[in-house]
């Protein structure tokens, strides 16, 4: 039994904007996670070096900030890379499956036997 068997004669789709946006997912990963964390190291560098309570409180705020970016652009990119995946799937090749016989007939059930 051959479980891979292609549909012949099936045409494949052209690949799209998910094939663009697949190979730039890496860099928009690496960018959206390197970019909240330059901000941090960079509030971190203009505090004032005797930091009093507020300037920590900011400074923490910041870090938080940063965490939660960082957070939710990757479950961003995650949730673009899941939608390539399923586009670049249903474009792709065809399979043949199982056959199942279908019982047909050429007049409708009568009323009575109909469930």
């Amino acid at each position: 039994m051959n479980w891979l068997q292609k549909l012949p004669g099936f045409q494949r789709s052209a690949p799209g904007l998910e094939w663009g946006l697949w190979r730039k997912l890496p860099a928009i990963f690496a960018a959206g996670t390197a970019l909240p964390l330059l901000g941090v190291v960079a509030v971190r560098m203009w505090a004032p070096d005797p930091m009093t309570a507020a300037t920590e409180r900011l400074v923490t705020l910041a870090d938080y900030f940063a965490i939660a970016l960082v957070v939710l652009h990757w479950t961003l990119v995650l949730t673009v890379a899941i939608g390539c995946v399923i586009v670049m799937l249903m474009k792709g090749p065809a399979y043949v499956a199982d056959a199942y016989e279908l019982p047909h007939r050429d007049q409708p059930l009568p009323p009575e036997a109909a469930p």
